[in-house]
């Protein structure tokens, strides 16, 4: 199943299915794209989206940088529980969004690392767009 991990339907139905899921996806609310791929997303060297903080944060924008992503998660949190009622209802088991999306067997991320800071991937995530993938041939 080809999907988007922002709503989880698609992975939701993949998982009843028993078959393999492939993600496309730009961005991910909270970096949990980041936290289900098994990415290290530290808050005191990755700075969140929207925030001015550069790669050399002081100490002040570290914390806030902290705060932030505590905030982030919670948020997320509230806002996908429909989704895990859902999963919950349809897998009969009680399951989180991320336990749900962290059966993806590859991450199609088209990202850019022009507009966004480097940061460890892991390599069930692939790039599908931007400066950061091979020369055509």
């Amino acid at each position: 199943v080809l999907t988007d991990p922002l709503v989880p339907c698609g992975q939701i139905l993949a998982l009843h299915l028993s078959v393999p899921s492939v993600f496309s996806l730009q961005g991910f609310p909270c970096s949990s794209d980041l936290q289900v791929a098994q990415c290290p997303d530290l808050p005191s060297y990755v700075p969140r989206t929207f925030t001015d903080s550069s790669d050399h944060m002081t100490f002040v924008q570290h914390v806030e940088n902290s705060v932030l992503k505590s905030i982030d998660s919670f948020l997320c949190s509230f806002a996908y529980l429909p989704f895990e009622l859902l999963a919950s209802s349809v897998l009969h088991k009680q399951v989180t969004l991320k336990e749900v999306l962290c059966h993806g067997s590859i991450w199609l991320g088209r990202m850019d690392f022009v507009f966004e800071y480097p940061m460890p991937l892991m390599p069930s995530v692939v790039f599908t767009e931007g400066l950061n993938c091979g020369e055509k041939k």
